[in-house]
């Protein structure tokens, strides 16, 4: 997975920032979006975080487990 790649959310993940939807749970699975960037390094030292992925939904982004989303058909 790479930045530019069409994505969908296949699993539920809920939010509470959603600018449609502020305060309120808001599930995102079947959303697509564009993988916006891959958080693998940080100042050039190899990190390992827990939600790497970052997608966009047009101006909203939110970060996701690579297992969370899939290829957008």
């Amino acid at each position: 997975m790479q930045a530019g790649d069409q994505v969908k959310v296949s699993q539920s993940v809920v939010v509470f920032h959603h600018p449609e939807h502020r305060g309120q749970a808001f599930d995102l699975k079947g959303q697509q979006g564009e993988v916006f960037q891959v958080l693998n390094d940080y100042k050039g030292r190899t990190i390992s975080p827990t939600m790497p992925v970052i997608v966009a939904f047009g101006r909203f982004r939110a970060h996701f487990r690579p297992d969370e989303l899939e290829p957008a058909a």
